[in-house]
This record gives C-alpha cells, structure tokens and sequence, in this order.
C-alpha cells in the first residue's frame, strides 16, 4: 500500500512540476503523499479548473476553506485509476491554457 500511495503522490507531484500552470504549496522536501496542495496561476483559474474538474466527476479537490488553492487527497482508498484521472484532467486543463 505504500507503495501504490508514493506512486499516486508522484503522478500528480509530476504533474505539477511538469506545467507551468500549476504551483505546489509545499517545498519537495515536505510534500505530503496523502494531500497534495497546489496553485493554479491565478484564482479565476482555479475557479476555472474546480469547476471543469467537477464536470468531469473529479470532485474534493477545493482547498481549506482558510488557505484557499486545491488539495488532492490521495487516502489508501483512492484507486490508481482515479489518480490517472486526475493526471490526465489536469495535463489537458494546463494544455488548453
């Protein structure tokens, strides 16, 4: 299971690093494997990406409700299939923008 938990963290930290769009709140050496946080460039962007996110069925992603931003929550019951999803939603948001 740890395993499987590093590797959906690394999809979607990958994901992150890989497009300029997107903005990880934590430092690589403090990133969490169950909550991954990150910025989109601007607020109307995330707006933007929740809200598209949702149409496809990706939903949870809003941040606290104090820090603001998006936080993927990646718990031992979140299946690598969904954390494809993700992945593939977020390279094709930061393609289209």
């Amino acid at each position: 299971m740890a395993a499987i938990n590093e590797l959906k963290a690394k999809m979607v930290y990958d994901c992150i690093d890989e497009h300029e769009i997107y903005r990880g709140t934590a430092v690589p050496e403090d990133r969490s494997i169950m909550n991954v946080t990150f910025r989109l460039a601007t607020e109307d962007l995330e707006k933007e990406f929740l809200s598209k996110a949702a149409e496809k069925g990706l939903v949870g992603l809003k941040g606290h409700r104090s820090v603001g931003g998006c936080r993927a929550s990646l718990y031992n019951a979140v299946s690598l299939e969904a954390v494809e999803a993700l992945v593939d939603f977020m390279k094709s948001f930061a393609k289209s923008h």
